[in-house]
């Protein structure tokens, strides 16, 4: 089996990567890992939701883990289309630690969906990790992505759910995540989608509200690196109003109006902050990621 000497794949126990996974019934008797695994103190978040996701779901993945910039978390998301997606991408714009967990094994020439080899790379690159219970050549089945959520879900501190219909499959991590006697997070969904129903389903059971990204860290009791300071007094003074302007997410006319320059250079900026990862736009609305 060829593999890529760069980020060769190693096998280990389970307690190799972590305690909480083997606390679940029937853990795995060992874990396939390319990358660099978080450091002792990280806390881990799954992040899970539909494949089919709104433009409400774009716009909290990036207010809600884009402002966990700075904090000893790591992402746990499941490769796939969708809100996985979109949860590892917004991991690494915000520099934090993300953990890819296929249906599939970790190798090459197997991952799945293939469409997101590319994103398993850059994960790679980025410091972060790919792991599986799965052999490394093994192709992903109906059967595997259940077997998939029991290690995400296994591994995290607490799952956090964002947009659910009633029937997704999504909602077997989320019924995990209990099972395992792990907080479940949910971030409340517009009462007339059907892509809220599973979620609201959660709410009415006792998860967890998530409105903000201080709200994880309470759950959570995340801890400050002083990196997320040391970012912060690198900004300069207009970039500082600029995210002073974005505590909650704006569109672009706004941003503009309450610039104290002209347009034209306050679209520079904007074009600049984008660029150095400080700030995301997403269907022309700004969120803050530092």
């Amino acid at each position: 089996m060829s593999n890529d000497i760069s980020f060769p794949i190693s096998s280990c126990t389970p307690q190799d990567v972590n305690n909480l996974i083997t606390e679940i019934p029937e853990p795995p008797h060992r874990l396939y890992v390319r990358g660099t695994l978080p450091k002792q103190n990280t806390k881990y978040l799954a992040v899970v939701g539909s494949r089919n996701y709104s433009d409400y779901a774009v716009q909290t993945i990036d207010y809600l883990i884009g402002g966990l910039a700075g904090y000893h978390i790591s992402i746990i998301s499941g490769l796939a289309i969708g809100v996985d997606t979109l949860a590892h991408r917004t991991a690494l714009n915000a520099r934090l630690h993300t953990i890819a967990v296929p249906g599939s094994g970790i190798h090459d020439s197997v991952i799945y969906p293939s469409r997101n080899k590319a994103l398993a790379r850059t994960i790679l690159e980025n410091g972060g990790a790919l792991v599986s219970e799965f052999e490394p050549t093994f192709r992903a089945t109906q059967w595997s992505f259940p077997k998939r959520n029991r290690i995400m879900a296994g591994l995290s501190h607490a799952t956090l759910l964002i947009e659910a219909s009633e029937k997704s499959g999504t909602l077997i991590t989320a019924r995990l995540a209990t099972d395992f006697n792990r907080e479940l997070l949910v971030v409340p969904g517009n009462i007339f989608s059907d892509n809220s129903k599973g979620l609201h389903q959660f709410l009415k059971l006792g998860a967890v509200p998530i409105t903000t990204p201080q709200d994880i860290v309470d759950t959570l009791q995340l801890e400050k690196s002083s990196n997320k300071e040391s970012v912060s007094t690198l900004l300069s003074e207009r970039e500082r109003l600029v995210c002073d302007i974005l505590s909650e997410p704006k569109d672009q006319d706004e941003i503009i109006r309450s610039l104290p320059f002209n347009q034209s250079e306050a679209v520079a900026l904007l074009m600049q902050m984008e660029l150095t990862g400080i700030i995301a736009e997403r269907n022309g609305i700004y969120h803050k990621i530092i």
